[in-house]
């Protein structure tokens, strides 16, 4: 099965719309002629629309950080799922590890969230991963299957072909500390094993597994040689536009 891979920058809360229109002509330039992968940036929800209008000539694709479950309603500080696509956007970030650990979003919260997405036409990006504590305590699997199976409950196979996975290690977000490539084959594998049992071989063998976790020009190559690595899900190294073009350009 052949996957193209995704290289995703996740711009979090940096750039205002000037320094975000800046970088995202930059990376649209960075990924003119390739053919074999593809390329997202997520910018804030400020700059969407900004962004959006900027890489509108490349292939770049433009997600959200997250999004609400509702078409609309009183739902104060939330950006529903029609308000993405009205700019334009058709991807957006779900379960990141900031979401669950600084604002408390749970399993629950994360599959509601799916459900919206999908429901409305956006394709999620579902992150799970675990903390160095889970880690220590050799819970890494049981953490990375209870996130899969509670964050895709009730998601239909149809709509699971829209989905992106990624792995990321909370112990490796913004430490400086990456897993190394066999830590994260192990993950991944683990994960496209899980998919099967939710699912069935062939959709899992098609389900994109992106790492995330202090991806950097030094480790991308040895990273995206794994057989079950199919991008990255890229935080700080994504807001230089020389050290994600060489992500980008990847060997």
């Amino acid at each position: 099965m052949t996957r193209t891979p995704l290289i995703a920058g996740n711009w979090k809360m940096y750039l205002n719309r000037t320094e975000a229109v800046e970088l995202a002509r930059s990376v649209a330039a960075a990924s003119t002629g390739l053919t074999d992968r593809e390329v997202m940036i997520a910018p804030s929800y400020l700059s969407l629309a900004a962004v959006k209008e900027a890489v509108a000539d490349s292939p770049v694709r433009v997600a959200a950080q997250n999004v609400a479950w509702e078409e609309q309603g009183a739902f104060t500080g939330e950006v529903a799922p029609p308000m993405l696509q009205d700019v334009g956007v058709d991807m957006v970030i779900l379960g990141h590890s900031e979401r669950r650990h600084v604002f408390g979003e749970d399993n629950a919260m994360v599959n509601r969230r799916m459900q919206g997405a999908l429901q409305f036409g956006l394709s999620p990006i579902l992150c799970v991963g675990e903390t160095l504590e889970e880690r220590e305590q050799e819970n890494t699997f049981s953490v990375v299957e209870e996130q899969l199976r509670q964050g895709l409950q009730d998601i239909s196979a149809d709509q699971m072909a829209q989905v992106v996975v990624a792995y990321e290690p909370v112990w490796a977000i913004g430490t400086g500390k990456t897993a190394t490539k066999e830590q994260a084959q192990e993950v991944h594998a683990f994960i496209r094993s899980t998919l099967v049992t939710l699912y069935e071989k062939t959709l899992a063998d098609s389900v994109r597994i992106l790492y995330g976790g202090s991806v950097k020009p030094e480790n991308i190559d040895s990273l995206m040689a794994q057989p079950d690595v199919d991008g990255a899900l890229v935080g700080g190294a994504a807001l230089q536009a020389e050290s994600f073009a060489r992500i980008i350009n990847f060997t």
